[in-house]
């Protein structure tokens, strides 16, 4: 475990930001695990900085999202298809056939979490994936239970990250309540993982998944048990550490 702790917001998404673009820079073709939410808009802000500079080219880079809301289509502002084109995708030159986000609309949702997986299996896996970390210790949407979950699959959203999330949406009844999320074997098999955390809203919680007891209770616990694992927190985050 590697943990680089970061003065600010600011420090903390530009110290993450050059591990990402490291990682392009050394393997060109590579294939990144993207999260969504506030965390990592200071990330994205930066790496697209970077490409309108001619520091980096998305050109072969390939990409799965962690997870999207079901019932949610790609043109609704609301979803993680339609954050990640704003952010990122859209400015940048990434192949959009490259891109993957798991399809909410799917009908057929047991078919769409298997296909993400088949997907990602054939690209020989995730190089490096993005985490944030929940309030509750989720990462991914994989909430607290009684056992860690293997595969994507679709969840129930907990009230605590329902009421997170409320901040996106007009009013929390329109916070979907069931997401599509790559599970956590997905996430444990990318090559490297790559977590953001910032606030002193979250130095509990990660305390407890980084140095406490590995268990589906808090799921990013699990974290400790990567070959590699980097964190990027800043001076709040990492109060308790």
């Amino acid at each position: 475990m590697k943990i680089y702790r970061a003065h600010d917001y600011y420090d903390m998404s530009r110290k993450a930001a050059n591990i990402i673009s490291a990682q392009i820079i050394i393997k060109p073709t590579c294939v990144l695990g993207l999260a969504t939410g506030s965390t990592p808009l200071g990330i994205y802000s930066q790496l697209v900085e970077w490409y309108k500079k001619a520091d980096l080219d998305f050109a072969g880079v390939k990409s799965f999202n962690l997870d999207e809301y079901v019932g949610l289509d790609e043109d609704n502002p609301q979803s993680y298809h339609y954050f990640m084109n704003e952010n990122l995708f859209s400015k940048v030159n990434i192949d959009r056939n490259n891109v993957h986000v798991p399809d909410g609309t799917n009908l057929d949702i047991e078919g769409e979490c298997l296909s993400y997986e088949r997907a990602i299996d054939a690209l020989g896996g995730i190089d490096m994936q993005l985490l944030g970390l929940g309030p509750n210790g989720h990462i991914g949407f994989n909430e607290p239970a009684d056992c860690f979950t293997r595969k994507t699959h679709i969840v129930d959203l907990s009230e605590s990250t329902i009421e997170a999330n409320k901040r996106f949406f007009d009013d929390v009844s329109m916070v979907p309540r069931q997401a599509i999320t790559m599970g956590i074997g997905t996430i444990m098999k990318a090559k490297k993982i790559l977590m953001v955390v910032d606030g002193e809203k979250k130095a509990e919680v990660l305390k407890r998944a980084l140095t406490g007891e590995v268990t589906p209770e808090v799921p990013a616990s699990i974290l400790q048990l990567h070959p590699d694992f980097t964190l990027v927190a800043d001076d709040a985050a990492l109060k308790y550490m």
